[in-house]
């Protein structure tokens, strides 16, 4: 216990919502501080946990290219009649998204299209063949197809035990740490992350979806017994370090709270969003946004995610039915809350996934796979395009590096992640220092203006 100083503690603290020295602010005057909206950029990333079948997302409906994945996919295959059509204008190539997908197939077919796709896209650490995958003559992210490894490797954007994420390295760079409010700048309403760990002092925020905080109940200057015994605590001097360390780390996390529901009060968001943990949790995200003025800040970075997708078994279709649908709803409902706000060209809304499932199927459902498809929506996306490379789906084809149709990825997760990290403000610089194998491949995929 004596090599364990209050400083190391608070940090610490940052792990379990109690937030740290960084996140906490002096008083309630930086509430009056206002974000100049051209200014503004938010990033908001909804991790799809368990491995999202891909092929199944985003399908190609011209005949030779369907046949291929009708008989690939056996009993997982969508008849073509139910798919959504989708014609990129960057391709003559033919698409159908899941016919859960209606919100976002609206997006993308749109009058003023804000929905892009970007096809088979995974982690790498250089750029890949199957001839190179075979004999494994390049270096490979360690532990390809583990749900753990992955989704560490997607959010982090590094592929040997990453410590830190993509989302996080950002915002330590382009948020000056003197900043007020600066520790709201990573906000998760799903819990902790890697994606929003910066390498040197930010950590998410955790924020209920629900908008309720841990003490609410609690008003310092409340004569009620619970407010008076939580005011004595705070207040009480402690000898030993673990017990002042905790009840530091406790008031700055009641005070950080309190400013986030000031700020919060009085934001009113109309659009209906789906009743579900996703729908919830991209509403809040709407409200944060919302009271982004409140707080003064000019970039922040936002967490959300929906877990189910690991469909090994027979209830796939069924599944990720359900699953397909919650995100497109979420995300379209989101999209028209940021105009309902006039914020939609200042926000950038994007999928991940631990990695796609094998084009294959196991009998039941598909197992795990390696480069899949994504989302990317927003006033400030190239919409209705496909950018990246599609696969050629031909089991044990050129692409294929199991035999069950297992995707090299023709698109890093750094450059998927560059692309978005330049728009929201990274120069060269920045983004070498954030993303240190990005000279690899393409800094600019072309999705963000």
């Amino acid at each position: 216990m004596n090599n364990i100083t209050k400083r190391d503690f608070i940090k610490a603290g940052a792990a379990f919502g109690l937030g740290s020295a960084a996140n906490v602010f002096s008083s309630f005057e930086a509430l009056a501080q206002t974000a100049q909206t051209e200014d503004y950029r938010a990033l908001v990333c909804v991790f799809m946990f368990g491995g999202n079948d891909a092929n199944n997302m985003l399908i190609p409906t011209d005949s030779a290219a369907y046949n291929r994945y009708a008989v690939a996919r056996s009993n997982l295959a969508l008849p073509a009649a139910s798919l959504l059509p989708i014609a990129p204008s960057n391709t003559t190539a033919r698409y159908g998204l899941h016919p859960a997908m209606p919100g976002l197939a609206n997006l993308f077919n749109g009058n003023t299209p804000s929905a892009a796709l970007v096809a088979n896209v995974g982690p790498l650490v250089v750029p890949t063949t199957k001839a190179q995958w075979e004999a494994r003559s390049v270096p490979l992210p360690d532990n390809l197809f583990s749900h753990s490894d992955q989704q560490s490797q997607w959010q982090a954007a590094q592929y040997e035990r990453p410590a830190n994420g993509w989302g996080g390295r950002l915002a330590e760079r382009l948020i000056d740490e003197g900043t007020n409010n600066r520790g709201y700048s990573v906000l998760s309403v799903t819990g902790g992350n890697l994606w929003e760990t910066g390498d040197r002092s930010l950590s998410a925020y955790k924020v209920s979806a629900s908008g309720n905080f841990g003490f609410d109940f609690y008003n310092p200057n409340g004569r009620d017994p619970l407010s008076l015994a939580i005011t004595e605590t705070l207040a009480t001097p402690y000898n030993h370090l673990f017990e002042q360390g905790f009840v530091d780390v406790m008031g700055r996390s009641i005070e950080v709270q309190r400013i986030l529901t000031s700020a919060l009060e009085g934001t009113t968001i109309n659009t209906v969003f789906p009743n579900s943990s996703l729908g919830n949790q991209m509403r809040m995200v709407a409200r944060l946004i919302a009271a982004r003025q409140k707080l003064g800040l000019k970039k922040q970075c936002f967490f959300c995610s929906i877990g189910g997708f690991d469909t090994h078994g027979e209830d796939q279709l069924t599944r990720q039915a359900e699953l397909l649908g919650d995100v497109s709803g979420a995300i379209s409902a989101f999209y028209a809350a940021t105009q309902e706000l006039n914020i939609q060209n200042n926000v950038t809304t994007f999928t991940a996934s631990d990695f796609n499932r094998t084009f294959t199927s196991n009998g039941q459902g598909s197992d795990h796979g390696w480069g899949g498809h994504h989302i990317v929506v927003g006033g400030g996306v190239q919409g209705g395009k496909l950018f990246g490379t599609f696969p050629e789906q031909i089991v044990r084809g050129p692409q294929d590096s199991g035999g069950q149709g297992n995707w090299i990825p023709t698109t890093s997760t750094e450059a998927y992640a560059a692309t978005l990290g330049r728009w929201f403000g990274a120069n060269d610089e920045v983004l070498g220092q954030v993303f240190p194998r990005l000279s690899g491949f393409a800094p600019n995929i072309g999705f963000l203006g």
